[in-house]
């Protein structure tokens, strides 16, 4: 019978399992002080020698005998005399014999060339830095397991410690698996995957001070992995693979590890992340990841970090924590730890988190989270608007100075982004898709600084206003027009099925790609089924949707949908061709509290800017000839 998982064994308890069962053999190694930073110290290290190793004049002046000066003052200025009572020194300098303090220079007044007046008696050592003052001979400079900073290595060198004593680097073998695997290329054939997730493993462990050893992709077959593991542990402290975790027919490495050694835990408690397999061959861990990215990152973090600081005799390090307000309701399922990517943002005086897509394999996920929020194994998720707290994964200062933009998704956002950051590099802008109706209800609610929104209304036959008078009678803000848009079918090259109308998209054998609930293309393409009387129900494909333009052109570029309704740079970025329906405005909704702030001016100034409205432009399908004219606000100045 095929082994499946064991009990979903609890995050905590499969740490402590593998930690508790390796013994590491640490080798040391001496290198460069100057070369030590982030190493980790095999030993205590002690001064050779003391700083300063002689009295030294802490001050520009002369040296004095301090009972010399006694008495002087503005009534009684006492005169000394070059080389009888005092020596000129500069700061660092040697305290001649037999003199015990230094007067600045700026408390001196040249009588002659060889006399001074004081005005002023002096301490004995005053302005003396004696013998350790710094540093002492036999003096402790850092202790064993100890990472290095750079003031650190300044004491080393002070102390007289040019070379020191570090722990060797764990030398940790990545071995990715999987037949459809291969090298990062710009050329990828169908069933193809970059291998990718293995670049990633060797920056976060070196990172993590650990020494990657990527051993290159093997192949689904189970003799060639498990050779492969037998050659990782002879030469590394610990081993990664990478895919085959789980339960399928080509998943070996439970089975690999079960033969060669022993599987302490194939199954953990965690949503992402189940999937892990922990063990040991020959004395060494092996951690089997899964292949979904998200996944694998976030078990490479639980396991591989804790086993390379148990190397070094380091502690597991926290990440800094905030208290957020929620923007959306968050769904658990007791019997599981949750672990959820989240954007944050700082809107009137209130950080916001959102959560981003809860995928396994959804790499960019990771790419634009701010911070992860921990959902324990008894607890059923929050509600909009409760508070919670999440791990963050940027600095706070970054997510103070971030604009929080959603709503409708657009390419020109992508362009604001960019020249942001070009005008302000201080500054940020996350974004996420939730449609136009989605960006109106965060900036009613307050949990958004701007919105891309395009929804047109069939009564009136304009856009957006009739929808904010609506829904935004208790919330101040204003409307800018951001650009016009054509919106048109995305088909293949050549639009081999000719689809020119709606009719086209609703005959049979077509497959649809549609947007999600509340996306202004999505209202459009209804607007469209009801001008020719059309049942959506007679659309194959109305009820998948996808979160964006790039998205919809993607179904299309990959076969799986014949048309969907988009923008044309959107199309034009796939390589499809597009079949133009009708323009639209796509339009910015701000809080008014944001449109007036300087964030808010400064984005205004470079949404005007003729640099902005060429880059849109140069995409293609759009106009900016109103670009950043106001077109509603709801209150008066």
């Amino acid at each position: 019978m095929r082994k499946i998982y064991l009990e979903d064994t609890p995050l905590q308890e499969a740490q402590q399992g593998v930690l508790s069962k390796i013994q590491f053999e640490r080798q040391v190694e001496w290198i460069p002080t100057q070369k030590a930073l982030g190493r980790i110290t095999a030993q205590s290290i002690y001064a050779k020698v003391s700083m300063p190793n002689y009295h030294a004049s802490a001050m520009d002046g002369i040296a004095v005998r301090a009972h010399q000066t006694h008495g002087a003052s503005e009534q009684n200025p006492i005169r000394l005399r070059q080389q009888e009572e005092y020596v000129i020194v500069d700061t660092g300098d040697p305290i001649p014999a037999g003199f015990d303090a230094v007067i600045m220079v700026e408390h001196l007044h040249q009588v002659d060339e060889k006399t001074v007046e004081i005005l002023d008696p002096i301490a004995p050592w005053q302005h003396i830095r004696p013998i350790g003052e710094d540093v002492v001979v036999g003096e402790m400079i850092v202790a064993a397991h100890h990472k290095l900073r750079p003031v650190d290595l300044g004491a080393l060198l002070a102390g007289g410690n040019v070379t020191v004593p570090v722990i060797k680097k764990p030398k940790v073998a990545i071995i990715p698996t999987g037949t459809e695997l291969i090298p990062p290329s710009e050329d990828v054939a169908l069933g193809e995957i970059i291998e990718f997730n293995g670049t990633v493993f060797s920056a976060y462990l070196e990172e993590w001070g650990a020494q990657p050893d990527y051993r290159g992709i093997v192949k689904d077959h189970y003799e060639t992995i498990k050779n492969a593991v037998l050659e990782a542990v002879k030469d590394s402290d610990i081993v990664i693979m990478n895919a085959g975790s789980s339960a399928g027919t080509e998943d070996f490495t439970y089975h690999v590890i079960n033969e060669i050694g022993e599987v302490l835990t194939h199954g953990v408690a965690t949503r992402p992340g189940k999937p892990v397999v922990l063990g040991i061959v020959e004395g060494k861990p092996v951690v089997g990841l899964p292949g979904y990215p998200v996944s694998a990152y976030l078990n490479l973090e639980w396991f591989a970090r804790p086993l390379v600081n148990h190397y070094y005799g380091l502690l597991e390090p926290e990440r800094a924590k905030l208290k957020v307000k929620l923007g959306r309701r968050i769904v658990s399922v007791m019997g599981a730890e949750d672990f959820v990517r989240m954007t944050i943002g700082r809107i009137d005086g209130k950080y916001i988190a959102n959560p981003l897509t809860r995928a396994a394999g959804v790499t960019m996920s990771m790419v634009k989270a701010d911070g992860l929020l921990r959902i324990p194994p008894g607890h059923l998720g929050y509600e909009q608007g409760e508070e919670a707290e999440v791990e963050l994964y940027r600095p706070l200062e970054q997510i103070k100075q971030t604009v929080v933009a959603t709503g409708s998704h657009d390419l020109s956002i992508d362009v604001l982004h960019t020249l942001l950051r070009k005008k302000n590099p201080g500054q940020f802008l996350v974004s996420s898709h939730v449609g136009s109706m989605g960006g109106i209800l965060a900036i009613q609610k307050g949990e958004a600084h701007i919105a891309g929104v395009h929804l047109f209304d069939e009564g009136t036959g304009t856009y957006n206003i009739p929808f904010l008078e609506r829904y935004l009678q208790e919330q101040e803000a204003v409307l800018i027009q951001l650009v016009y848009r054509q919106q048109g079918w995305i088909v293949p090259k050549g639009n081999p099925l000719q689809i020119t109308t709606i009719k086209d998209v609703a005959r049979d054998g077509i497959t649809y790609m549609n947007r999600q609930r509340g996306a202004g293309t999505r209202l459009l393409f209804d607007y469209l089924l009801k001008q020719e009387q059309l049942d959506r129900s007679g659309v194959y494909g109305y009820d998948r949707e996808a979160i964006s333009h790039l998205s919809v052109a993607a179904a299309v570029a990959g076969g799986t949908a014949d048309t969907g309704l988009g923008i044309y740079s959107a199309a034009q970025a796939m390589n499809l061709d597009f079949i133009p329906v009708m323009e639209e405005r796509y339009d910015l909704l701000m809080s008014r509290s944001f449109y007036e702030s300087k964030d808010g001016i400064n984005l205004l100034s470079l949404i005007r800017s003729p640099e902005f409205q060429a880059e849109v432009e140069a995409l293609g399908g759009y106009s900016c000839r109103d670009t950043g004219s106001l077109l509603y606000q709801n209150y008066l100045d």
